[in-house]
C-alpha cells in the first residue's frame, strides 16, 4: 500500500508533462507503420530519461528500451514487458480543441496517443524509483495495432520477447465507455478473435423482366445472409459467444438488370478456438450449399485476424490487487468479454500477462464519444490512474506478487 500511494503521488506530479506529451501526439497523428515522427519523439524521451538499450526500427517503427531495478528481491532475474500502441486512424477529426490533428484525415480516435504518453510517464516513474523493485522492465512501443495483421506479431517474430527473455506482459487501453477513475480487469478471454469473410456469388445475368432465364445472385446472396444467421443461434453453444455479421452486399447497377455476380463480406467474432474453427468451416459450407441448391456458385475467402485476447488468471489477479490498492475497491470492476479485438493477444499467446482497461469517459469534459468516432477524446485525468496501476502492477510482479 505504501508503494501504491507513492506511485500515485509521483504520477500526480508528472501528469502535466504526460498531458503535454499526449496532446503533442494527438496533434501529430500517424497511420500504422508510418509512425516515424512518433517513434522519434518516443526515442528522444527515452534517451532523456536514461533508459537503457533503446532499439528502434523494429517491425518498421517499433521502439523498445530497458529499465533495470536496483532493488533486491525474488524478481531480480525477471523481465516484465509493458506495451503501448502508437498508431492513429484514417478519420477526419471533428473536435474543436487546441490540440486538434494537424494531419488532415488522420486522427487519434482510439486513445493510442494516451497509451504512448502513459508509457513514457511510466518510464519516468520507474526510472525515478529503481530502488523500489528488482528485475527489469522492458518498454515496448508498437506500430499498427489498427492495421491487420498488426504490429505485435511482427515485433514478436523479430525477437522482442527475447534478449532479454520476457517472463510476463502487461498492457492497457483507455475507455470512453468507462467513468474516469475506473479500472476494469478480467481473467481469461476478455476480447474476441476477429476474422473476416468475402463471398463472390456467381449467377447468370439477364433482364429483370425474365428472371426465369437467369440465376439471380442477389436472391442467392440474400438466402446466404439469412442462412448464416442460423450458425450462431443453432450451432454455437448458448453458453459460448459468437457474432456473424454480413456488413457488405454489392450487386448490380441498373434497376431492370439481373447482374452476373454479387459480393458479400462480413466479420466473425469468437472467443474459443474450436468455435473459431467451426465458424470458418460452416460459413464456407453454408454459402456453397445454398448457392449450389439455387444453381449458382460461390467463391469463399476467409481471413483470420487477431486471436482472442485472454488474460492469465494469476496475472489478472495481480493487476486486480494493484488496482484496488491504487484507486480503491469501489472503483475496480471485473471485465465482461467484449467483441472488439486487440493484437496484444499475440503477446498473451506467447507469455502470461494481463490487458486491462482504464476509464477516461466524462460527459462534463465531452469525452463520452465512442472509440473510432471523429469526436473521440479522453478525460486526461484518467491517465493518472492508469499509470499508477501499471506501476504498482509492475513492481508487484517483480517483487514477487506483493507491493
Amino acid at each position: 500500500m505504501v508503494v501504491a500511494t507513492s506511485f500515485r503521488n509521483d504520477v500526480d506530479e508528472i501528469l502535466p508533462g504526460v498531458v503535454a506529451d499526449r496532446r503533442h501526439l494527438h496533434e501529430n497523428p500517424e497511420l500504422g507503420f508510418q509512425e516515424h515522427k512518433t517513434a522519434a519523439f518516443v526515442t528522444e524521451r527515452l534517451q532523456s530519461l536514461g533508459v537503457e538499450d533503446i532499439r528502434t526500427g523494429i517491425n518498421s517503427t517499433g521502439v523498445t528500451g530497458l529499465i533495470r531495478g536496483t532493488g533486491d528481491g525474488p524478481g531480480k532475474d525477471k523481465v516484465v514487458l509493458v506495451r503501448a500502441d502508437m498508431d492513429a486512424l484514417p478519420i477526419l477529426e471533428e473536435n474543436q480543441v487546441d490540440y486538434k490533428s494537424t494531419n488532415d484525415g488522420v486522427m487519434h480516435a482510439c486513445g493510442h496517443d494516451a497509451h504512448t504518453a502513459m508509457l513514457l510517464g511510466l518510464a519516468r516513474v520507474l526510472t525515478d524509483n529503481k530502488d523500489a523493485f528488482a528485475g527489469t522492465v522492458k518498454l515496448l512501443f508498437q506500430p499498427a495495432e489498427e492495421l491487420p495483421p498488426g504490429g505485435a506479431k511482427g515485433m514478436i517474430e523479430q525477437g522482442v520477447l527475447e534478449d532479454p527473455h520476457v517472463d510476463a506482459v502487461l498492457g492497457l487501453h483507455v475507455g470512453s465507455d468507462l467513468k474516469t477513475g475506473t479500472i476494469v480487469v478480467g481473467s481469461g478471454p476478455i476480447m474476441a478473435a476477429a476474422d473476416g469473410f468475402k463471398l463472390t456469388v456467381q449467377g447468370k445475368g439477364g433482364h429483370g423482366a425474365s428472371p426465369h432465364r437467369s440465376v439471380d445472385p442477389v436472391l442467392v446472396g440474400s438466402y446466404i445472409v439469412t442462412a448464416l444467421q442460423t450458425l450462431v443461434s443453432r450451432e454455437v453453444d448458448p453458453i459460448d459467444n459468437a457474432v456473424v455479421s454480413t456488413c457488405v452486399f454489392q450487386a448490380g447497377e441498373a434497376f431492370n438488370v439481373i447482374p452476373d455476380t454479387a459480393k458479400l463480406a462480413g466479420t466473425v467474432r469468437t472467443f474459443q478456438p474450436e468455435t473459431r474453427d467451426l465458424m470458418e468451416k460452416r460459413i464456407t459450407e453454408v454459402a456453397q450449399g445454398v448457392a449450389e441448391s439455387m444453381n449458382a456458385s460461390v467463391e469463399v475467402e476467409y481471413t483470420r485476424g487477431y486471436p482472442a485476447t485472454a488474460n492469465d488468471p494469476e496475472m489478472a489477479e495481480l493487476v486486480m490487487a494493484a488496482a484496488k490498492s491504487v484507486v480503491g475497491e469501489e472503483n475496480v470492476q471485473v471485465a465482461t468479454p467484449k467483441m472488439g479485438a486487440e493484437d496484444f493477444s499475440y503477446f498473451l499467446i506467447e507469455r502470461p500477462g494481463c490487458f486491462f482497461f482504464v476509464g477516461t469517459g466524462n460527459p462534463d469534459k465531452d469525452s463520452q464519444w465512442a472509440h473510432h468516432h471523429p469526436r473521440f477524446d479522453i478525460d486526461e485525468d484518467g491517465m493518472a490512474q492508469g499509470m499508477a496501476v501499471m506501476a504498482a502492477s509492475v513492481v508487484s510482479y517483480l517483487n514477487g506478487g506483493s507491493d
